[in-house]
């Protein structure tokens, strides 16, 4: 077979079947191949008017199509299903070949990956793709990590298929080596996961507060939307709660069942998290939400236990408590995005992955499933202090947390006092309280530790590591 191709791509779901077709729409000559044969049959035979594919037979056909230095897009289930893949292409492949994975995998993954292929002269990206099945064909944001020589094999292709940024930038940029890419991907889910979490919070306060439709909280999301609050996530929250069901004639958003899903990445972001020792409780808490509505069981089992009496407000009070709403809503999310970023500068240091939060924050706004308007003050925040400890010691964002904190309190009290859950809404709260405040019980942790296990402490009137003799009362110095 003549090489004619200029990138394949292997594995044709959704996702990796609309990248083939977002290539091949933009002048590309793309190698097809998938384990299951009719699959990509089927891509060619209905798609194949949008530009030119190869239908690749096997592995060996699939290389034998491509021109060197060969440039292989693999989109497979993440863990097992990629090293598979990997390890069907890898001796097919010449050193200066360039892999990319552009499946969901975990960051860990990733740098092994990248270590081993090294090894063989063959170049890997571990590329986090984000925007759905959608946004693989019409633009996604793209976040690879790998060596910059990997990169500049794939830029010109990446840079072609992504989403356009507001400012006719496209949604992609090289983050680091190695793992950076998927940890930044990573990282977005999680982000994404407590985005969603608010947003369910804020629609189920105004719901129980206020009695309202969801068709009506809809137009409220859809105010929301013309403001600060501008995403997509809102956008979609809207079109959502305004759809009523074919079948039955109610609200679509009341035939669901209330047991969440997940793929897993909100998950490694708070295991990772917990690992890298960044407090992610925002983003924790829409995963545990998460998994505490599928236990279906457990949840039949506390029905009857008591709570308060649901208080219904009047319209006038129900304004003003939307108003609430919408400022718990925008100061959690900053907060979201506080936390996430946190991980992200936090894992840069320990890999040295050197990822420029600003790119970061420009890449998401365009694309991907949390770009939101605010992102652009964001990347201007990174931009003019690189080095920011945390989105919160940008003087914009801390002005509006801190003029938001008030009705963010009376609405996270209403939920308390009328036994509405909202956990992410909570734990945001309790995050700024933390960081705001000069003392925490943490010294009385410390206190403790001391006592039952000797686990020494630091004082605050004098340098070094002490432990108390509790039997004799006697402070001995430790460490210097």
């Amino acid at each position: 077979m003549h090489p004619t191709a200029h990138v394949g791509v292997t594995g044709l779901a959704v996702m990796g079947r609309n990248l083939a077709r977002n290539l091949a729409r933009h002048g590309y000559t793309v190698a097809v191949h998938n384990r299951t044969p009719a699959r990509m049959r089927a891509l060619v035979t209905d798609f194949g008017h949008e530009g030119t594919f190869i239908a690749a037979e096997s592995p060996v056909e699939m290389v034998a199509a491509l021109q060197r230095p060969r440039r292989l897009i693999v989109m497979v289930q993440a863990g097992q299903a990629t090293d598979d893949v990997i390890a069907e292409y890898a001796p097919l492949l010449d050193p200066g070949d360039v892999v990319v994975d552009g499946g969901n995998a975990h960051f860990a993954d990733t740098r092994r990956r990248e270590a081993a292929l090294r090894e063989r002269g063959i170049h890997f990206l571990g590329t986090g793709i984000s925007g759905g099945e959608e946004g693989a064909l019409d633009g996604p944001s793209i976040m690879p990590g790998g060596s910059p020589q990997a990169y500049q094999l794939l830029a010109p292709v990446l840079n072609d298929i992504a989403a356009v940024m507001p400012d006719g930038a496209r949604a992609v940029a090289h983050l680091g080596p190695d793992g950076a890419g998927h940890f930044v991907k990573m990282v977005h889910n999680g982000i994404e996961y407590a985005d969603m979490q608010l947003i369910a919070e804020a629609y189920h306060l105004l719901r129980h507060a206020a009695g309202w439709s969801p068709a009506r909280i809809a137009e409220v999301f859809r105010r929301w939307n013309a403001g600060r609050l501008n995403s997509y996530l809102i956008e979609v929250t809207a079109e959502v709660l305004a759809h009523y069901d074919a079948d039955s004639g109610l609200p679509f958003v009341d035939v669901i069942a209330d047991a969440a899903e997940q793929k897993g990445t909100g998950r490694w972001t708070v295991q990772t998290a917990l690992d890298l020792g960044i407090p992610v409780s925002g983003i924790a808490e829409a995963v545990f939400a998460r998994s505490l509505s599928g236990h279906t069981a457990l949840r039949a089992t506390g029905a009857a236990l008591p709570g308060p009496a649901p208080t219904l407000l009047g319209e006038r009070d129900a304004a003003r408590f939307t108003d609430q709403v919408e400022q718990a809503l925008y100061a959690s999310k900053v907060i979201s995005y506080a936390q996430g970023l946190h991980q992200i500068q936090a894992a840069s240091e320990t890999y040295g992955w050197n990822i420029d939060l600003a790119t970061v924050a420009a890449v998401w706004r365009a694309g991907c499933i949390i770009r939101a308007a605010f992102l652009d003050r964001v990347r201007d925040a990174y931009t003019t202090d690189p080095a920011l400890p945390s989105l919160l010691a940008d003087p914009g964002f801390a002005g509006e947390v801190g003029a938001a904190q008030l009705p963010w309190r009376l609405a996270v009290s209403h939920a308390a006092r009328d036994g509405v859950p909202a956990p992410a809404f909570a734990a945001a709260l309790a995050y700024y309280d933390s960081l705001r405040s000069p003392r925490l019980p943490a010294a009385l942790t410390q206190a403790q530790r001391d006592y039952f296990g000797a686990h020494t402490y630091r004082r605050t009137d004098r340098p070094g590591t002490f432990h108390t003799r509790w039997d004799t009362d006697r402070t001995e110095l430790k460490s210097n």
